[in-house]
């Protein structure tokens, strides 16, 4: 069975292969054909090398307003790791001791997950200006009212989805160890720390994984709820993208090879991360 397996494996992995090479691999390699390119459509465009990228940091570009987005969205991300996972292993530690009604708690906070972002802001940035109307106040207002807004609907968001990991990997402590640490004296602290964050840090680096790379590549929520508003001051890097493709005429190969740069952006900090974790893990 193990041989008939082997031999036709390469016939039954082909469809997704194939899929994946038109789908993702083709495109890939095209966006990062079309940054070395002038073009105004994927068919019509004309080879200029590294210009792209040199307009990408030239003075009298929109380079302010890009360096702008990458520290901006770096503290954003910083900011929502740190309270989406915080909060959520909080919440699941709450929901696994038993308590009354348990599964209602999870299912509410779990639901604001199936919503969609575009429809989740709207609502959202109808709350958040109904109530700061009464200030002469609205979500735009700054760029650091802006950043709390999209703070707080992209946590609201995640941290049901976030809790309900947590919740599988403290389900699968041992119980035994979780008694024998009882049965020797640890206390609610020292179970904590020598018991339940050692023993789920693989779940804490796929949460970690999960967020950071969620909170850089944000955009149906950002799109929604402040546009970018005031004056592009609360652009987070994926509508700073857009707007630069879409936006700014003949901008298209300089939005493409921030796209580039964005992606290996994501994919090296990605990878240090799970890199961190997974050394922590071992130890």
């Amino acid at each position: 069975m193990e041989k008939t397996i082997k031999k036709y494996f390469p016939l039954f992995m082909l469809p997704t292969a194939i899929a994946f090479v038109i789908g993702f691999l083709a495109p890939f390699a095209y966006g990062v054909f079309l940054s070395f390119c002038k073009f105004t459509t994927v068919t019509n465009w004309k080879w200029v090398g590294l210009d792209n990228y040199i307009k990408m940091f030239s003075k009298g570009a929109d380079v302010d307003v890009f360096v702008h987005a990458l520290w901006y969205t770096s503290l954003f991300t910083v900011v929502t790791v740190l309270i989406i996972n915080i909060v959520a292993f909080a919440i699941a530690m709450v929901l696994t001791k038993g308590i009354a009604g348990t599964n209602l708690f999870r299912t509410a906070f779990f639901l604001p997950n199936l919503i969609g972002g575009i429809v989740l802001s709207y609502v959202w940035l109808m709350l958040f200006n109904s109530v700061l109307q009464n200030y002469h106040l609205t979500i735009t207002s700054s760029p650091w009212s802006a950043f709390w807004g999209l703070v707080i609907v992209v946590s609201w968001q995640q941290i049901g989805y976030m809790m309900i990991i947590y919740i599988a990997g403290i389900q699968n402590i041992p119980g035994e160890m979780i008694e024998a640490a009882k049965i020797d004296g640890a206390g609610r602290w020292q179970m904590l720390r020598y018991i339940t964050v050692p023993l789920l840090a693989p779940t804490i680096t796929i949460c970690t994984f999960l967020t950071l790379t969620n909170g850089f590549k944000l955009f149906d929520q950002n799109l929604a709820l402040t546009g970018g508003s005031p004056n592009r001051m609360s652009e987070l890097l994926a509508l700073n993208i857009y707007q630069t493709m879409y936006g700014m005429t003949g901008w298209q190969g300089v939005g493409q090879a921030k796209a580039v740069l964005f992606f290996l952006l994501v994919a090296a900090i990605a990878l240090i991360q799970n890199k961190i974790s997974t050394s922590r893990e071992v130890a």
